[in-house]
């Protein structure tokens, strides 16, 4: 896919919605020096090319309770499309599991997954994963700390 050309407009709007999607589009406007309606017709067309996903607002998770955060490597006895979709369709179902990609080597899966505290980690693993028919292992790492955290793409 070839990347789109981006102005130092269109550049400068992402960044400070990536920082701040509450941002009025007056305000918006203001800080880039550009007329309130030029504004809000380059961040409707940024949206309209897919650049801009979605606006979503971050919850913390540490304040409504969920003390475990963790990467969890999860592979498959037998790898084919049927497989995989069965997988996808028992695991994405549950609201523990905040992200998941497809990985290379040995037909895997990595997820990030929220926890109340270890037992309500340990039941999601016992009870939701390795509950799976096609799950043969489960690997898990604790995080310990958050160093970086951001969803802000260079521009």
């Amino acid at each position: 896919m070839e990347s789109l050309k981006l102005d130092d407009y269109d550049k400068q709007i992402l960044r400070i919605l990536q920082d701040d999607a509450t941002i009025s589009n007056k305000e918006l406007a203001s800080r880039i020096n550009l007329a309130p309606s030029s504004c809000l017709l380059r961040v409707k067309n940024l949206t309209k090319l897919g650049l801009i996903k979605r606006t979503v607002a971050i919850l913390n998770e540490k304040k409504l309770g969920y003390d475990i955060l963790a990467f969890v490597k999860v592979e498959l006895k037998i790898i084919n499309l049927e497989a995989i979709n069965d997988f996808l369709g028992h695991a994405l179902k549950n609201p523990q599991v905040l992200q998941c990609y497809m990985i290379t080597g040995g037909g895997a899966f990595l997820m990030k997954i929220i926890a109340k505290d270890l037992s309500d980690y340990r039941d999601f693993v016992l009870n939701k994963l390795t509950s799976i028919d096609n799950v043969s292992n489960v690997e898990t790492s604790i995080v310990m700390g958050i160093e970086k955290d951001t969803d802000s793409i260079p521009l």
